[in-house]
């Protein structure tokens, strides 16, 4: 087992070298390793992030910087403190019970706490203007450069090389997977790369043909001469987070350090690099500072922290961090080339670098990720992340790093991109759009009267009342919406039902028939969840999430090049339209507009077909994520607004109209469809997920991850997907709440929505076997309160096929 490194600008690879290290210190044996450069930060370490699975991230880092000293000999400068998030407002107060709720059930400490306790832990300051605070024991502040160095002793322990200057001058990959990386110390040939080179991000990117959307912004913060009241203290200040003046405090020896984050129309983007390149030879050297951007912050601090007024400054300080477009790292192998991997965009980079050093090296020795991380692949961007989208959100991200955050948050600088579908400018000013992997997609629809626009809220919003009008149009009437956003694949050759058969679990589906697959890790996680239609021998249109396009494709890509099969895979995403069409008339509209015959007999659920609806050529499959009698159309881009024009003319006297992804989702979960990303991921089997309808373990072909089900199935279960209700008042589960019983905490919800049918809040939650049965009594805590909730059979209400069959088989017993 050995890590051959690249080049690294940033530490975040040498935690890497060192994570593999103390796995395997007899084997560590890198013919190359690390470049160190200098480190602009101002060090703070956190456990808190509002991501469910990035608090593993920091967690991991944390835990690695408190035995490098031990471990190394070299001192780190780590300080633990804690730190207090402060709430000023109301709406902040909520922002801070909302991530309450989604702490519960993770290994890291965090409580909401009062005024008194907060200046307790910050006693300089004025608390008149402070109505809670979020605290972290743990949290504290770390001496990047020591921090630096001791990884890179660490890694010198145990076998690596490091080379200091190593510029990387051109990247070459070899016919067998592997990579030629010249240097003027030689050329390295490397089982894989990492690319973790900061912002030398895109330089190195660009010498494969990629342009990772990172951008370097000019963060300053200041440090203060000796304040007596701080010297004057005797136990070291907590870390504090003043979110509504957007600035972090903390104390530096005898003083005080203050970051601030400007606004966007005040804040600097050294976009100069990304249009000219990073200036030959910058490492160590800042950027001019600025005093006059971040003086609206100064003030502010100076009311929240009264002896600020007097503090003079010594040293103000101003360095590039790099930004991706949604402020979340890039991480992970990426699609398009064999054995290239990301470790780039680390706007937090002290406290990601030991946690993602981890990740990624569990990541490369087991063939799959720890735990899943999707919100952090690489593959999530696509060309339509150009530079004026990646600077308009680079800007927009650190403006608002310390705005509230929402569920359901939209924020709309840098769009719509070019990804737009052929309906787009037919729904645009009737709909409130979301942003889909660079897509606009209607969320609901306005009608007269509606109070529209996005305002985001922690309860039932404006959004609510519409959202039910559409789910009963899909329940009594018909419905049309905008899936152009799922992400489309053609797999076809000699090999491509054996290259499927190795990914899958599910049987492949005959020719003209659709099936629900599922890919799973080599421990029996579920990595994918696609749709899968045979068109003609041997040739399989997969259907996968928006989010999932570049995640799924590299699997699968990789794999094929791995296995050596004969197929072409073809990614068809921006060239087709897909309009979804469901509800009771559905039926009625489409036959109006076409001779194929569209009854039960003709056009069975989980079939496909090539039709003409109004002349144009439409790929149709009867199958809805609904639930409700419904097809899926799938059309070139250029056909799109005239389709769907035709179904909206054909069914006016059906009572036609649009609904949006809100109206799907509550719809998708009264029917009990599991959807990937939460009830099912990399953190998940199947079998728990309650997949097992679709998982064939008794099929010939051995596909990845069958032993481990196998093993998992043998050893029996510990928890099980279970379908609940609550009992809630003008707030609905969103996901990753906190579930508890008799005082405990017992599990998760994983996702959740309002029932328009039963008229009562739903959610899917992961609970203990002992736990599961039905008529079960627990409690979902949301808002900070516990709200009564009960196992119940599922799903809640039947799909369209069921009801249909059920009815036949009543009608054949009278």
């Amino acid at each position: 087992c050995s890590l051959r490194a690249v080049t690294v600008s940033f530490y975040v690879l040498l935690s890497c070298v060192l994570s593999f290290s103390q796995m395997f210190p007899t084997m560590f044996k890198p013919e190359k390793s690390a470049t160190v450069c200098f480190v602009f930060q101002a060090g703070l370490t956190t456990y808190y992030h509002p991501g469910i699975n990035v608090k593993k991230v920091h967690y991991d880092s944390i835990k690695l910087y408190e035995t490098l000293e031990a471990e190394t000999g070299q001192a780190v400068g780590l300080h633990t403190p804690g730190s207090v998030r402060i709430a000023a407002t109301a709406a902040r107060v909520d922002e801070m019970r909302y991530q309450m709720t989604r702490t519960h059930w993770h290994v890291t400490e965090q409580y909401m706490i009062g005024p008194e306790k907060v200046l307790e832990l910050f006693p300089l300051l004025d608390i008149n203007k402070v109505l809670a605070g979020l605290y972290t024991p743990g949290d504290g502040h770390i001496d990047p450069y020591s921090l630096t160095m001791a990884l890179a002793a660490g890694a010198r322990m145990y076998g690596a090389q490091i080379y200091n200057p190593a510029p990387v001058t051109s990247l070459s990959p070899t016919a067998d997977g592997k990579w030629d990386v010249q240097t003027p110390h030689g050329t390295i040939r490397a089982n894989r790369i990492v690319n973790a080179t900061g912002f030398w991000a895109r330089e190195v990117g660009k010498m494969i043909g990629f342009d990772h959307p990172t951008i370097p912004v000019h963060h300053q913060y200041v440090v203060t001469a000796t304040v007596p009241e701080v010297k004057a203290l005797k136990k070291e200040l907590a870390v504090i987070r003043d979110l509504e003046a957007s600035y972090y405090l903390r104390q530096e020896r005898d003083g005080l350090l203050f970051g601030p984050y400007e606004k966007m129309e005040k804040m600097k983007l050294q976009d100069s690099w990304v249009r000219e390149g990073v200036p030959p030879g910058f490492g160590k050297e800042l950027f001019e500072s600025d005093l006059d951007r971040i003086m609206e912050h100064v003030e502010m601090a100076m009311e929240m922290v009264p002896v600020l007024k007097k503090a003079d400054i010594i040293n103000v300080v101003s360095g590039p961090i790099t930004y991706t477009p949604d402020l979340l790292p890039m991480v992970g192998p990426h699609q398009g080339v064999r054995n290239y991997w990301a470790a780039v965009g680390f706007g937090y980079g002290v406290i990601h670098a030991g946690g993602i050093g981890k990740f990624l090296s569990d990541w490369i020795r087991n063939g799959e990720p720890p735990y899943d991380l999707i919100e952090c692949d690489p593959n999530r961007y696509g060309r339509w992340a150009d530079v004026p989208f990646m600077c308009a959100k680079a800007r927009e991200s650190y403006g608002f790093n310390n705005v509230v955050g929402y569920p359901k948050e939209e924020r709309f600088a840098g769009r719509p991109t070019y990804r737009l579908s052929g309906v787009y400018e037919l729904l645009n000013d009737k709909a409130s759009m979301g942003f889909h992997a660079g897509w606009e997609q209607p969320h609901w629809f306005y009608k007269p009267g509606d109070d529209v626009g996005y305002k985001p809220s922690f309860r039932r919003t404006n959004w609510f009342g519409p959202v039910g009008r559409e789910c009963k149009l899909v329940m009594e009437k018909v419905g049309v919406i905008d899936l152009t956003p799922f992400a489309k694949f053609i797999v076809k050759g000699k090999d491509s039902q054996k290259l499927l058969d190795r990914l899958f679990a599910n049987n492949m589906p005959k020719v003209g028939l659709t099936n629900i697959s599922h890919m799973l890790t080599p421990a029996g996680r579920v990595f994918a969840e696609v749709t899968i239609t045979q068109l003609t021998p041997g040739e399989f249109l997969l259907i996968t999430g928006s989010g999932s396009e570049g995640h799924d494709l590299r699997w699968i890509e990789d794999e094929a090049a791995n296995g050596g099969y004969d197929v072409d895979i073809s990614n068809i995403t921006d060239d087709v339209g897909v309009l979804g069409i469901a509800g009771p008339n559905s039926r009625n509209v489409l036959q109006k507009l076409t001779d194929e015959d569209l009854s039960d007999g003709g056009f069975k659920f989980l079939h496909c077909k090539s039709i003409k609806l109004a002349g144009i050529p439409v790929r149709a499959i009867r199958i809805s994520y609904t639930g409700e009698l419904g097809w899926e159309l799938y059309i070139d881009q250029k056909n799109m607004a005239a389709v769907y024009q035709a179904m909206m003319e054909a069914g006016q006297d059906q009572g036609i109209d649009n609904f949006g992804t809100y109206a799907m989702n509550s719809l998708r979960l009264e029917k009990g469809f599991r959807g990937w990303g939460a009830e099912m991921n990399c953190d998940t089997n199947p079998l728990e997920a309650g997949l097992d309808y679709f998982i064939k373990l008794n099929k010939p072909s051995d596909f990845i991850g069958k032993a481990a089900l196998q093993e998992i199935k043998a050893k029996g279960l510990r928890r099980k997907l279970s379908y609940i209700t609550l009992d809630t008042d003008d707030i609905d589960p969103e996901g990753n709440e906190t579930v508890w019983y008799n005082g405990k905490v017992v599990g998760n919800t994983t996702s959740g929505a309002y029932s328009y049918s039963s008229q009562q809040s739903l959610a899917f939650a992961y609970l203990p076997l002992d736990l599961c049965s039905v008529g079960q009594k627990v409690e979902v805590e949301l808002l900070g309160r516990k709200y009564p909730a009960m196992v119940i059979q599922e799903p809640l209400v039947l799909t369209e096929p069921t009801r249909t069959r059920l009815q036949k088989k009543a009608k054949s017993k009278a």
